[in-house]
């Protein structure tokens, strides 16, 4: 399924699946159903839960994972989480536990999980548990919507954009070696298959959302094979689509012009690395990481992440973190699910709170715990 398209993911996935758990996860996660009212009578129960696979991850990732599953449980949510716990920093990390996690996520086909720290030591394997989960489960697309939160004022207010990511080669291939002593030689991979894929998934995800414009994002001046292959690639793709404006912008002035403004973007497809830079630098124009969803997709599989990724290691055990990223990629997870009243419920609470502005966490300017930002965000259900 490597060189599968897009659609024919769909086609191959649609033939062989059935059933609203089973529909194709493309289709349910770039699906155009309307949003519901949460305030409307919600839906009979399901007479079986989803089950999902859960990684907390390291840092505050176990108290954020604490969060959703207490708004689950308060908003009747039909989900049962598969925990696991893999840390390569808390000696929790072996052969084994990455392949009962793997085979948890390929039984659920969904996951939820926060970050999984990479310790910059080298204690002989190049690949962190981060990428080998990516590779092994072929998350070729990784997906962050950036939007500004109702009530909370930032320099750019109003801000709407998405961030697509290529996570599966680029700089973060693992392949390193010292051909001399002092002399190490990083490879940076980029193929032509790898690059139509997520361009042909931007361009998808423009068509199905309703954008209307996708920018790559590129140092072709520089490394003219390389990133020339995936600027020539996106440009192929592109042509399929004459109803999509197609751009491309040099990855420096790209940072550039989206702090000073961010408006001209619409949807942004780029390599590895500079995909992991425009995502940090755009969650901080909304507010920072404490408040950006994100998700990563294969063919087959869907995992739901925060979309600016630290472990946040300080404040581990302080009662700070901010859960508003985590509940609302766990709001984005229901959606994906087709629990769109679910979803619904726990995104509208969210916003509420943050709306309301008297119970928010330090990052955005308040004094409330994470407890305090759950419970109120518990409180706000429209149940």
């Amino acid at each position: 399924m490597m060189a599968a398209t897009l659609r024919g993911s769909l086609v191959t996935l649609a033939k062989g699946l059935s059933g609203a758990r089973l529909q194709p996860l493309y289709a349910r996660s770039l699906s155009l159903t309307s949003s519901q009212n949460v305030s409307e009578t919600p839906p009979a129960r399901a007479d079986s839960t989803f089950k999902v696979t859960m990684v907390p991850g390291d840092g505050v990732g176990p108290e954020l994972m604490t969060a959703v599953k207490e708004v689950f449980k308060a908003a009747d949510v039909p989900v049962e989480f598969e925990e696991f716990h893999l840390s390569e920093v808390q000696n929790m990390a072996s052969e084994e536990k990455l392949e009962d996690v793997l085979s948890s996520m390929k039984n659920n086909r969904v996951a939820i999980k926060g970050k999984i720290h990479t310790p910059m030591e080298y204690k002989g394997e190049l690949a962190s548990y981060e990428m080998r989960l990516r590779r092994k489960l072929d998350l070729f697309a990784n997906v962050v919507h950036v939007n500004s939160l109702p009530g909370y004022s930032t320099r750019h207010n109003n801000l709407d954009l998405v961030i697509i990511r290529e996570q599966t080669e680029g700089e973060y291939s693992s392949l390193e070696h010292e051909s001399v002593s002092g002399v190490v030689a990083c490879l940076k991979i980029i193929t032509r298959e790898k690059s139509r894929r997520i361009a042909k998934f931007a361009f998808d995800y423009a068509t199905k959302k309703g954008r209307s414009k996708v920018t790559a994002v590129h140092k072709a001046n520089i490394m003219k094979l390389g990133d020339g292959l995936f600027l020539q690639s996106c440009a192929e793709v592109a042509e399929l689509y004459p109803k999509i404006k197609y751009e491309s912008i040099i990855i420096d002035n790209c940072c550039m012009q989206l702090v000073q403004n961010p408006y001209q973007f619409d949807v942004l497809v780029m390599p590895n690395l500079y995909g992991n830079i425009i995502d940090n630098l755009a969650a901080g124009l909304v507010g920072g990481a404490g408040v950006v969803p994100g998700e990563s997709y294969s063919a087959e599989y869907a995992v739901f992440e925060t979309g600016a990724r630290h472990p946040f290691a300080q404040a581990v055990g302080r009662n700070i973190a901010n859960p508003t990223a985590m509940l609302l990629t766990a709001s984005n997870m229901l959606r994906h699910l087709n629990l769109e009243y679910h979803s619904n419920m726990v995104s509208e609470a969210v916003k509420k709170v943050v709306k309301q502005g008297k119970v928010r966490t330090s990052d955005l300017g308040g004094y409330a715990t994470s407890d305090e930002f759950t419970r109120a965000v518990i409180s706000n259900l429209a149940i």
